[in-house]
C-alpha cells in the first residue's frame, strides 16, 4: 500500500545521510548551539515557535491514530455483521444493525476529526515557523550589515568582498532555511515515529518487533547503494568536466582552431573524454535503479513477513489479535520507519544552518577598534585644519597585495583591437585611485598614436603616486626619475635616461637596437600633435566570460522564445539506433507498473480472508499470499535492474551522441556566429553541459517512470471498476483535488522563491556597493544612509514572506488533511454499498488501495512536467544549432585546389563591416596588391582595419563588397580548407592548448601525424629548441591551460614553430613581437626573418623598429590606405608615418 514515492524518498534520504555524516564531521568544529541559533528571537517569536512546535507534535500523531482507526474499521467490515451473504457469521452476529451503523458513523467521525486537526495543526506548524524564521532572519540581516559597516578599514583589507556577499546572501538564506518550516517537519516526523512505535508495541509487541527486524537490511542496502551512487556521481562529473574543459578551451580559441584546420582533431579529443563519462553514467544509472529495487524488494518482503506472522498469531489464538490489530500494528510501524528517513533532510538543513550561523554571528559579535557608529569622544567647537603627525610608525595590518589585471571583453576581447583592450585596462586601474601604480608593459601592444595618448594619461595618473614601470619599449620610460636595468634577476645599473645613455652600458645597447634609422639627412624632431582617433569601434559583445553563466543564460532565454517548437517525437527519433534497449527498458517499466495493482488485490484478499473460519484454509492462503509478496519484491528488483541497464545505456549513448553532434556543429559555424553575444563561450558550454543533459532527462529513464505510472494507474482503474465501479467513481472524483493541492503548493513555493530572490538581490546590490566602496562611505560618514536603504529593501521582502507563510501553511494543511476526509467519505460510502450488497469488503479494500495510491503515481508524473518543458526548450536550441548552415563551410570539399600556389594576394575594392555591428564600416574600398615573396607591413592607429585585413585573408569573413584574390582567383572560389592550409599566422597573444609542447607544435599540421624530428627542426628554426631540450620533460612538457607555464617570448616562439610546420606560402604576423622584451624580441625577430624568407609575408605592427626593412609599408587610417612605400620613402613624405616614427624614437 505504501507506494514508490516512499521508496524513492528513502533512497534519497540515505544518500543525504551519507553526505550529512561527511558534512557533520567537517562542520562539528564550527557550529553554534541548537538553542543559540535562535538568539535573535523576541517574545512573539518564542510564542510562535512554542505553538508551532506543539502543533507539529499533534499533527505528527494523526498518521498513527489513523492506523488504529483503520484497524477498527477492518474488524467491523470483516466481522461479518455487515454482509448478509455470509450466513453463518451473520447469524452469529450478536450486535444489532443499528449498533453497527452507529459504530461506522463514529469511526467516520473520527476520520473527520483527524482531518480537521491535521488541517488546523498543519497550518499552524508551517505558517508559524515560516513567520518566525522570516522575522529572525530579517533581524540577523540588519545586524550583520550594521556590524560590517562598523568594522575597521583594516578588517576589509583582509576580507574578500566576494566572501562577504556570499555570507550576506547564501549563509543567511541557509539559516532561514534551517530554522523555518523544516524544524516543524522534523518534529512532526519525530512525533509520528515515536507515537507509531508506542501504538505498535502497545497493540502487539511481537508483530512490531518482527516487522522492525527487516529494517536493518533496508537501511544497510540503501546506505551501500547510496555510497556507490555518490562516488559514481562524482566520477561522472570529473569525467565530463574534462570534456567540458576541452570544449571551453576549444570554443574560447576558436579562431586558432579554424585557422589551423583542427576541427576534426578537437572533435575527437572531446568525444574521447565523453566516452569515459558515458561508461560511468551507465554504471550510475544501474546503481541508482538497483538501490530502488533493493528497497522495494525488502519492503515487499517485510509485508509478506508481517502478514504471515500476523496470521500465525491470530490462528494460534494469541489474545487480542485480530486482522484489525495486525493492520494497525503494521501501518503504525511502517509509517514510523518511513518517518526516520523523512526526518533526515530536515535535520541536515538545521545542521547546515548552525554551521552558517557560526560565521555570521562571529562577524556580528566582532567589536571594531575604531567604531564608526560610536557617539563617544569629544567634538571640537571649531576646526582650523592644522594636521600634525607625531612620531608615527605604521604598517597595514594586512600586507598590501598587488593585483594584476586581465581583460576579457567579448570573448577574450576578440572584438577589440589590442589598443582598445589596453586602454580599458588602464582606465580600470586608474579608477581604483591607487597610491602605487604598477605598469607592467602597459603600452607595449599599442600603436604609436594611441600610445602617445595613453602615455600622456599615464603620466598624468602617476603624478603624486609611486609608479613602477616595467617596459620593453624604452621610448615610454625616457622621463622616469630612475631607470633600473635588470639582468638575470640582478640589478646591473641604475640612473636617469641621460646618465645611462652616457654610460654606454646595457641600457645604451638596448636603446640603440630599438632605435629607428633616421633618414639620411638628420631630421629635427617635430612637435607632435595627436589627432584624436575618430573611429574607435564600438564593441559587438561586452559580455565577459562569466564563471557563473547567469548572463549567458539570460541571453539564451531570450533567444529561446523565437525558436520553433520541437515535438517530443523528434527527440525520441534521435534514440532510434538504441531501440532494442528502449523497448526492453519499457517492458520492464510495464512489468514494474503492474506490481502495484496486483499488490492491491493480494492485500485485500489477506485482509478479508478472515471472513472464513476454516483454520487450515486460512494457514494455506496466508502462506501463498505472503509468498506472492516476496515474488512481487523480486519482480521489482529485477525490473528496476533491467530499467537501469537499458535506459541508462540508451540515455548515456544519446547524451554522448548529442554532445558530439552539437560540438561538431559549433566548430563548423562561421566566425561571425561566435561574435554574437548569445554564442559566448559560457553560453555554448552551457548548451553542451546542461541543455543536452535536460534532453536526456526527457528521454531515457524518465520515459520509464511515465510508462510505469501510466501502467499502474491504468490497471488500477480497470481493476477498481471491475470490483466496484461506484466507489471507484467517487475516489476518482477526489483524486484531481489531491493532485491540484500538490500543484498549488509547488507553484506557490516557486513563485515566492523568485519574488524573494529579486528583492534579496536588490538588497544584496546595496550591501555589495557599500562593502566595495567602504572607504568612500566611511570618509563621507554615509553608513546610516546605506543602512536605511538596506532596511527599506528588506521590508518588502519581509512582507512577501509573511504572505508566503500563510499561503504555504494553508496549501500544506489542505493537501495533508484532505487525505483523511477522502478516507472518511470513501469509508462511509463503502459500508453503505456493502450493506446494500452492491460490493464486498474485499472489493472495497482493492478499490481504496489501488486508486488512492494510483492517484499518487499520477501526482509523481505531474512533477515531471517541468522537466519535459525544459527538455523541449533544450531540444529547440539544439536542433536550431544542428540545422544552422554556415555561409563559409570549413567542412565542405567544394571549391578549387590549385596545384601550384605562388602566394600573390590582392585586395580589390574591399569594403567590410563585422556582421554583428553593421553600422561601423571597418574597411572602405581598400585596394592593394602584394607580390609573392614580398614582406608587406600594415601600420596605423587602433581599429583602422589592420587585423581585419588579416582575418579576411584567412577567410574568417567574406568582404561585404569587393574581392580578396589569391594568385588572381577569388577566395570564394577556392576550397576553404586548402586555402587555410597555405596560410599560417603568428598573433600577438598566441593560443596554446593544454597539452605537451610537441603536440602544440604539431598543431600546425592536423592532416597527418607529425614525426618528432620534424617538430625539432621547426623548433630549431624558431630558436626554441635549446630551451625545450633544457626542460626535464623536454618535448613532453605540459604547457598548462592557455600556455600559462611559459613566458610571452617562449609562447611566441612555439607559435612560430607551429606556423613553420605548415610550410605555408603566406605568413601572417599579427603584432607577433609586441609583447616581448628586447632580448626575446631580437631572438624572435631573427626567427621571423628566417621564417619569412621565400614566402609572402604580411605584418601588422605597432613597433616600427620591427618593420623598417619591409618591402612595402602600408599606412591605414579609418579603413583606407593613407600612404604606402618603403621606410625611407615614407619618412620623406613627412606625413602620418613620419610622426609615428618620431613619437617612438628613444633618443
Amino acid at each position: 500500500m505504501e507506494n514508490s514515492e516512499r521508496a524513492e524518498e528513502m533512497q534519497d534520504s540515505f544518500q543525504r545521510n551519507v553526505k550529512l555524516q561527511e558534512h557533520l564531521l567537517k562542520v562539528r568544529k564550527q557550529v553554534v548551539g541548537p538553542i543559540e541559533i535562535f538568539r535573535f528571537a523576541d517574545r512573539l517569536d518564542i510564542t510562535l515557535m512554542i505553538l508551532g512546535l506543539l502543533a507539529s507534535l499533534l499533527n505528527g500523531a494523526c498518521l498513527p491514530v489513523m492506523s488504529l482507526i483503520l484497524g477498527e474499521m477492518s474488524d467491523n467490515l470483516i466481522g461479518g455483521c455487515l454482509v448478509k451473504t455470509n450466513t453463518t457469521n451473520f447469524r452469529n452476529c450478536t450486535q444489532s444493525q443499528e449498533k453497527i451503523n452507529e459504530d461506522v458513523i463514529v469511526l467516520t467521525l473520527y476520520y473527520v476529526a483527524i482531518g480537521i486537526s491535521a488541517l488546523v495543526f498543519g497550518y499552524m506548524q508551517i505558517s508559524f515557523w515560516v513567520m518566525t524564521a522570516a522575522r529572525q532572519t530579517k533581524r540577523i540581516r540588519k545586524q550583520f550589515f550594521h556590524s560590517i559597516l562598523a568594522q575597521d578599514i583594516s578588517w576589509f583589507d583582509s576580507c574578500g568582498i566576494g566572501e562577504l556577499n556570499t555570507r550576506m546572501t547564501d549563509d543567511i538564506n541557509k539559516i532561514n532555511d534551517g530554522i523555518g518550516d523544516k524544524i516543524a517537519l522534523l518534529f512532526q516526523n519525530m512525533s509520528t515515529f515515536s507515537i507509531g512505535l508506542v501504538i505498535g508495541l502497545a497493540k502487539g509487541w511481537k508483530l512490531t518487533l518482527v516487522t522492525l527486524s527487516t529494517s536493518p537490511l533496508i537501511i544497510a542496502s540503501a546506505a551501500m547503494f547510496s555510497r556507490i551512487v555518490i562516488s559514481l556521481s562524482s566520477k561522472e562529473l570529473n569525467a565530463y568536466s574534462k570534456a567540458g574543459a576541452v570544449a571551453e578551451e576549444v570554443l574560447s580559441s576558436i579562431r586558432t582552431v579554424i585557422a589551423f584546420g583542427a576541427q576534426e582533431k578537437e572533435i575527437q579529443r572531446y568525444t574521447q573524454n565523453l566516452k569515459d563519462a558515458k561508461d560511468v553514467g551507465i554504471k550510475k544509472a544501474i546503481a541508482s535503479k538497483l538501490s530502488l529495487g533493493a528497497v522495494y524488494f525488502f519492503m515487499n518482503g517485510t509485508y509478506g513477513l508481517a502478514f504471515w506472522y500476523g496470521t500465525f498469531l491470530i490462528l494460534s489464538g494469541e489474545p487480542d489479535y485480530t486482522i484489525g490489530t495486525v493492520l494497525a500494528v503494521f501501518f503504525s510501524v511502517i509509517h514510523s520507519s518511513y518517518c526516520i528517513g523523512a526526518a533526515a533532510p530536515n535535520f541536515e538543513s538545521f545542521a547546515i544552518a548552525r554551521g552558517a550561523a557560526f560565521n555570521i554571528f562571529h562577524i556580528i559579535d566582532k567589536k571594531p577598534t575604531i567604531d564608526n557608529f560610536s557617539t563617544t569622544g569629544c567634538k571640537l567647537e571649531c576646526i582650523e585644519g592644522t594636521v600634525e603627525f607625531k612620531n608615527v610608525s605604521f604598517s597595514y595590518p594586512s600586507r598590501p597585495s598587488v593585483k594584476k589585471f586581465n581583460t576579457l571583453v567579448g570573448e577574450k576581447g576578440a572584438q577589440m583591437s589590442g589598443g582598445q583592450k589596453q586602454r580599458i585596462a588602464i582606465a580600470r586601474a586608474l579608477i581604483r585611485n591607487p597610491k602605487i601604480l604598477i605598469l607592467d608593459e602597459a603600452t607595449s601592444a599599442l600603436d604609436t598614436e594611441s600610445e602617445s595618448v595613453v602615455q600622456a594619461a599615464l603620466e598624468k595618473a602617476s603624478k603624486g603616486r609611486t609608479t613602477i614601470v616595467i617596459a620593453h619599449r624604452l621610448s615610454t620610460i625616457r622621463s622616469a626619475d630612475m631607470i633600473v636595468t635588470l639582468k638575470d634577476g640582478m640589478v646591473v645599473e641604475k640612473g636617469t635616461h641621460a646618465e645611462l645613455m652616457a654610460k654606454q652600458g646595457p641600457y645604451y645597447s638596448l636603446a640603440i637596437s630599438q632605435d629607428i634609422k633616421k633618414a639620411d639627412e638628420q631630421m629635427e624632431s617635430m612637435a607632435y600633435s595627436t589627432e584624436k582617433n575618430t573611429s574607435s569601434t564600438p564593441l559587438c559583445s561586452m559580455n565577459s566570460i562569466n564563471p557563473d553563466t547567469d548572463k549567458s543564460e539570460d541571453s539564451i532565454q531570450y533567444k529561446k522564445t523565437s525558436l520553433p517548437e520541437v515535438s517530443l517525437l523528434k527527440i525520441f527519433k534521435l534514440n532510434k539506433s538504441e531501440w532494442p534497449s528502449v523497448v526492453l527498458g519499457t517492458l520492464a517499466s510495464v512489468l514494474n507498473g503492474s506490481v502495484h495493482p496486483v499488490f492491491s488485490i493480494i492485500f485485500a484478499k489477506i485482509v478479508t480472508m478472515f471472513e472464513n473460519d476454516d483454520k487450515t484454509t486460512l494457514k494455506h492462503d496466508a502462506e501463498i499470499y505472503s509468498m506472492i509478496f516476496v515474488i512481487l519484491g523480486i519482480i521489482c528488483f529485477v525490473s528496476y535492474f533491467i530499467q537501469g541497464l537499458f535506459y541508462g545505456r540508451a540515455g548515456e549513448i544519446l547524451t554522448m551522441r548529442l554532445r558530439h553532434l552539437a560540438f561538431k556543429a559549433m566548430l563548423y559555424q562561421d566566425i561571425s556566429w561566435f561574435d554574437e553575444k548569445e554564442n559566448s563561450t559560457g553560453a555554448l558550454t552551457t548548451i553542451l553541459a546542461i541543455d543536452i543533459a535536460q534532453i536526456q532527462g526527457a528521454t531515457g529513464s524518465r520515459v520509464g517512470v511515465l510508462t510505469q505510472n501510466a501502467t499502474n494507474m491504468g490497471l488500477s482503474v480497470i481493476i477498481s471498476f471491475i470490483y466496484g465501479w461506484e466507489m471507484t467513481l467517487l475516489i476518482l472524483s477526489i483524486a484531481p483535488v489531491l493532485a491540484l493541492a500538490g500543484m498549488i503548493e509547488t507553484a506557490a513555493m516557486t513563485g515566492f522563491a523568485n519574488k524573494d530572490k529579486q528583492e534579496l538581490e536588490r538588497a544584496g546590490k546595496i550591501a555589495t556597493e557599500a562593502v566595495e566602496n567602504i572607504r568612500t562611505i566611511v570618509s563621507l560618514t554615509r553608513e546610516k544612509a546605506f543602512e536605511q536603504m538596506y532596511e527599506e529593501t528588506l521590508q518588502t521582502q519581509h512582507r512577501n514572506t509573511l504572505k508566503k507563510a500563510q499561503i504555504i501553511g494553508i496549501c500544506y494543511a489542505f493537501s495533508h488533511a484532505f487525505v483523511y476526509f477522502a478516507y472518511a467519505a470513501g469509508f462511509l460510502f463503502g459500508t453503505h454499498l456493502i450493506q446494500a450488497g452492491r460490493m464486498t469488503p474485499e472489493g472495497m479494500f482493492i478499490v481504496f488501495t489501488a486508486v488512492a495510491y494510483g492517484a499518487m503515481a499520477i501526482g509523481e508524473t505531474l512533477v515531471l512536467a517541468p522537466e519535459y518543458s525544459r527538455a523541449k526548450s533544450g531540444a529547440a536550441h539544439l536542433f536550431a544549432l544542428l540545422e544552422k548552415k554556415p555561409t563559409i563551410d570549413s567542412h565542405s570539399q567544394e571549391g578549387t585546389k590549385t596545384d601550384i600556389f605562388e602566394g600573390n594576394i590582392e585586395f580589390r575594392e574591399v569594403s567590410f563591416f563585422y556582421p554583428c555591428r553593421p553600422d561601423v564600416l571597418i574597411l572602405r574600398n581598400l585596394s592593394l596588391s602584394i607580390e609573392k615573396g614580398k614582406t608587406v607591413a600594415f601600420v596605423g592607429s587602433s581599429g583602422c582595419g589592420k587585423s581585419t585585413s588579416v582575418q579576411l585573408m584567412q577567410r574568417f569573413y567574406d568582404p561585404v563588397k569587393g574581392q580578396v584574390l589569391f594568385d588572381g582567383v577569388d577566395a570564394k572560389e577556392l576550397n576553404v580548407q586548402w586555402l587555410r592550409s597555405q596560410i599560417a599566422i603568428v598573433s600577438q597573444e598566441p593560443v596554446l592548448f593544454n597539452c605537451s609542447i610537441a603536440e602544440n607544435i604539431a598543431y600546425g599540421d592536423n592532416s597527418r601525424v607529425v614525426p618528432l624530428h620534424e617538430i625539432k627542426e621547426v623548433a630549431d628554426a624558431a630558436n626554441i629548441h635549446s630551451f625545450i631540450e633544457g626542460l626535464p620533460e623536454k618535448y613532453n612538457t605540459q604547457v598548462g591551460p592557455k600556455g600559462t607555464q611559459l613566458s610571452g617570448g617562449q609562447k611566441q616562439r612555439l607559435a612560430i614553430a607551429r606556423a613553420l610546420l605548415r610550410k605555408p606560402k603566406i605568413l601572417l604576423l599579427d603584432e607577433a613581437t609586441s609583447a616581448l622584451d628586447n632580448e626575446s624580441e631580437k631572438v624572435v625577430q631573427h626567427a621571423l626573418d628566417k621564417a619569412s624568407k621565400g614566402r609572402t609575408c604580411l605584418m601588422v605592427a605597432h613597433r616600427l623598429s620591427t618593420i623598417q626593412n619591409a618591402d612595402l609599408i602600408v599606412v591605414l587610417h579609418n579603413g583606407k590606405i593613407k600612404e604606402q612605400g618603403t621606410h625611407q620613402e615614407l619618412l620623406k613624405n613627412r606625413d602620418i608615418y613620419f610622426k609615428l616614427v618620431n613619437a617612438q624614437s628613444v633618443q
